[in-house]
């Protein structure tokens, strides 16, 4: 039965509190194992499907009741929510696997961050291009009530240093966020030929959950690159970054885009 106690473990760890709470009450309602397939709507549409392949193969094997199954997710995530108020870090590899660190897909634990935030998300990329399934999560998370709010670099014929317009795309893709560049005045003071770049990748939520990533969103990134990050949980990091984003705003070097 390791496997099922260590499935559970990654899905109480890579899901909110709330979802775990809606799993546990689903799996609860079933008569057996058998009957999973009736509960999959309750992990939402970005659960990771060979995960829950597994849990439902382990539980199958273990005899285990749904009651038994619906109180270990609980106990997991409740374990999880002490671990997070002491804060935690996840290192996230995203390309070719060694054994050595445990991979997963970008896309995958930004989306994680993104489906986490209740009331307030904050990303900050340089290019956007075609990422489905992150505009799908960032729509989902302005449906049920939360700011979106996006840093993203502009285009060179409105000051920027990318070709094309991503914040056209972006407004597009997510018509309800709040757009954001970075003032080309205050990026390029009195007497500097250079400019600037909006070169941050990282996403915040709630101040609770914080992705730093060299990945931009574009499909390239999310699904072929190597790329690097830090999954925060918890902890003073998550709440510092969101302060220091709200106060660029507040001081205005970033402003709105119209």
């Amino acid at each position: 039965m390791d496997d099922l106690w260590k499935v559970i473990a990654e899905i109480a760890s890579t899901m909110s509190s709330d979802r775990i709470a809606s799993i546990a009450d689903a799996i609860s309602e079933l008569p057996s194992a058998a009957a999973f397939e009736k509960a999959k709507g309750a992990f939402g549409p970005n659960a990771d499907r060979k995960r829950l392949d597994r849990l439902n193969s382990s539980w199958m094997s273990s005899g285990a009741k749904p009651s038994e199954i619906a109180a270990a997710l609980r106990a997991a995530a409740q374990a999880v929510s002490l671990m997070e108020g002491k804060g935690s870090v996840e290192l996230v590899w995203t390309g070719p696997k060694t054994g050595l660190i445990p991979t997963r897909q970008t896309e995958q634990v930004l989306i994680e961050v993104i489906d986490s935030a209740r009331l307030d998300l904050f990303l900050v990329t340089y290019v956007f291009y075609r990422a489905s399934g992150i505009t799908r999560a960032l729509n989902a998370a302005l449906k049920r009530g939360a700011a979106v709010r996006i840093l993203l670099e502009s285009s060179i014929e409105q000051g920027g240093a990318i070709k094309g317009d991503s914040i056209g795309g972006m407004r597009e893709a997510v018509p309800g966020a709040t757009i954001y560049i970075w003032d080309p005045a205050a990026r390029r003071p009195s007497g500097t030929a250079a400019g600037a770049a909006v070169h941050a990748k990282c996403a915040v939520a709630d101040e609770k959950l914080a992705f730093i990533t060299s990945a931009n969103l574009t499909s390239a990134a999310m699904e072929r690159n190597m790329e690097l990050g830090l999954l925060i949980r918890q902890g003073d990091v998550p709440r510092r970054l969101r302060e220091h984003l709200g106060a660029l705003i507040s001081t205005k070097v970033i402003a709105e885009s119209k």
